[in-house]
């Protein structure tokens, strides 16, 4: 959900359904729909991007927001009578971290999403009374940087461990229908909600002109397709842990979950591939499976004199690894990932190359927004390393496509730097933000 306060009958309805889900644990509640009435809808299209890329009727926020309180009572009308038809998905490609290789995209009507939204507004409040504080992604108020937070708390108290960097096979592709609604019953038995998602799952793919329909798999793109996910994944994996797996745990042990991306930290290795098979077949039940090849046990910990050297995973767009303090102690760090710093100078590349023509002052402004975008998200205490990398590779594009503006005037770094005086860019810079303190970093001596 966006940050933006909420209208305030909105608000007061989402705290009333929160107040009943807390007050009726494990409980399916019957009525929720009745919420969802102009003014609902209303705030689920201003909560909805209006410049998206388009679904399969071509139609924009823009245009949908010309009749808008029209457009917005048919659909409530649609919607709780039944008579909603979910319009296929338009399929697209986006590249992965590679640069290679694609990852599949479900792109829905405008109308649709605005109707996802507005059941995604109904059922958060439910959801968020049974959610574990161990799960960070796509909640209200939770984020990708509170989960590196709680990660680098964890490694920082345990001093360090077995790190299980685990990755689940196409989970949005293999997340089963059948499996899906009947953990829906279990909290929610509102007759129009679960129509919707009904017909959201059954909703074909368009690609290539011909439409696929599939029982299994929930589209990447689509509004409601976060909170299913974590729905999904607080039976499949959350609630597993806290109730059976953890407690026969021996020694401290830790999970951190953001969507389908976690990792779990142990003091015994012995554990940890205990859990790791366990875990394979309790995720096998709901129809999931471990990669083979990216799901993998790290050696968290310094040197040990016997041949056992600390590794490095990745998680949330981060390389951690330990490195030496300047008193030579062992600590946990942090920078950029390759894959990540790579698919940000492509796209940034692309841009240039698409944008060279363009008056300089208007490509400054332009470039300047996107290093400040990396900066917000990557520009964390202890990444300066990665910062930089990325604001030096991109001064070195920008030049490259100034310089193939003419080819009678080229450019040196001397009339480059004068041009970055009269057109600066943000500087290379991290973030405020949180920091261990410097007794808390220390695991232990290089050389004891």
């Amino acid at each position: 959900m966006t940050g933006t306060p909420m209208s305030e009958s909105v608000y007061t309805k989402r705290e009333r359904i929160a107040r009943r889900a807390r007050q009726m644990p494990g409980t399916a509640l019957l009525s929720l729909a009745h919420n969802m009435d102009l003014n609902w809808l209303l705030e689920a299209y201003r909560l909805t991007r209006k410049d998206g890329a388009t679904g399969v009727d071509g139609q924009s926020g823009a245009d949908y927001g010309e009749n808008l309180e029209e457009n917005l009572r048919a659909l409530e009308g649609r919607a709780k009578s039944g008579t909603y038809r979910a319009p296929n998905v338009r399929r697209t490609y986006i590249p992965k971290g590679d640069g290679k290789t694609t990852r599949p995209l479900g792109i829905p009507t405008f109308e649709d999403k605005v109707l996802q939204r507005a059941v995604v507004m109904l059922l958060e409040p439910v959801y968020e009374q049974d959610f574990y504080d161990l799960s960070y992604g796509f909640r209200p108020k939770r984020s990708a940087h509170d989960a590196l937070r709680a990660l680098d708390q964890t490694l920082f108290r345990m001093r360090g461990g077995w790190v299980l960097d685990v990755d689940i096979k196409d989970f949005f592709g293999s997340l089963s229908h059948s499996k899906l609604r009947d953990l829906l019953r279990r909290r929610v038995v509102d007759g129009v909600v679960t129509r919707l998602i009904g017909k959201w799952l059954h909703a074909g793919e368009l690609e290539g002109g011909v439409v696929h329909y599939t029982d299994q798999g929930t589209p990447q793109g689509g509004v409601v397709s976060p909170l299913l996910a974590n729905i999904y994944l607080h039976e499949a994996l959350d609630a597993w842990w806290v109730r059976e797996a953890q407690p026969r745990v021996r020694g401290r042990s830790h999970l951190i979950r953001y969507a389908d991306d976690f990792v779990m930290v142990f003091d015994r290795k012995e554990e940890a591939e205990r859990v790791l098979r366990e875990m394979a077949e309790h995720l096998a039940c709901f129809g999931l499976t471990l990669h083979p090849d990216k799901t993998r046990l790290v050696r968290f910990l310094p040197p040990d004199g016997k041949g056992g050297e600390p590794e490095s995973f990745d998680f949330l767009g981060f390389t951690h690894y330990l490195g030496r303090t300047e008193r030579g102690y062992w600590t946990p760090r942090r920078t950029t990932s390759r894959k990540r710093l790579s698919r940000a100078l492509r796209a940034t590349n692309q841009w240039m190359r698409g944008a060279r023509h363009w008056p300089i002052a208007n490509q400054a402004r332009t470039l300047g927004l996107k290093l400040q975008g990396h900066m917000n998200y990557y520009g964390l205490r202890g990444n300066s390393r990665g910062i930089n990398r990325f604001h030096h590779a991109v001064r070195r594009l920008w030049l490259k496509w100034l310089r193939r503006r003419s080819q009678r005037h080229r450019l040196d770094w001397e009339a480059f730097n004068r041009l970055l005086e009269r057109y600066p860019l943000p500087p290379a810079r991290l973030r405020r933000g949180w920091r261990a303190t410097q007794h808390q970093l220390d695991l232990r001596p290089a050389n004891p």
